[in-house]
């Protein structure tokens, strides 16, 4: 709760909720049903997964009814989703990504949640051509630079904003979204110049 608030009060456009049994940031449904409660009208709500199962997708989509469902574009050709829901597609570094592009992706490093960078030369390639929120292995002292060098839609951050692994620090958090913005801001007035 003390994320979330976090993050909504110091501007966030999106919180995520983890649906993986082996990561330290994994929901239950309960827990998540009650989180999701405190984010308000506005900011979206992406439920994020790793290879999950019909079942698991159902039960969380019924349980929260997420804005978003974030999980391998690999995934998304076995999986039944309601008609309207709003997908975003993780593409990763150094694995091929589908033709054509989705209009929205998420771009990360080889193995999520682990802090490991992912390859901004070629997230930069990509976001030229579609909607790309970059993450893998961003935190606040880093995510002005990656802004500026691959001028993604938007950014994701989950370990970067860590006081230790699976548990959020408030301060990191409205740290990395100040950053975040500052970065945004400089591009804009650079390019209006």
């Amino acid at each position: 709760l003390e994320a979330i608030e976090a993050a909504v009060g110091a501007g966030t456009n999106a919180v995520g909720f983890v649906f993986h049994d082996t990561s330290p940031r994994n929901l239950d449904l309960e827990d998540a049903r009650a989180l999701q409660r405190a984010v308000p009208a506005g900011v979206e709500r992406v439920a994020v997964f790793l290879h999950p199962g019909q079942a698991l997708l159902d039960a969380v989509l019924s349980a929260i009814e997420p804005d978003w469902v974030q999980t391998d574009a690999s995934d998304l050709a076995g999986l039944r989703l309601p008609a309207g829901q709003s997908v975003l597609p993780v593409l990763r570094s150094g694995v091929a990504h589908p033709v054509p592009l989705p209009p929205r992706c998420l771009y990360e490093s080889p193995s999520s949640g682990s802090g490991e960078r992912a390859d901004w030369s070629a997230a930069a390639r990509v976001a030229r051509t579609c909607q790309l929120v970059l993450a893998g292995g961003l935190d606040p002292s880093n995510v002005g630079e990656a802004v500026h060098a691959v001028r993604p839609f938007g950014v994701d951050v989950s370990s970067g904003v860590e006081s230790r692994r699976g548990v959020k620090d408030a301060a990191r958090i409205r740290e990395f979204i100040r950053a975040a913005r500052a970065a945004e801001q400089a591009l804009v007035a650079e390019e209006n110049r």
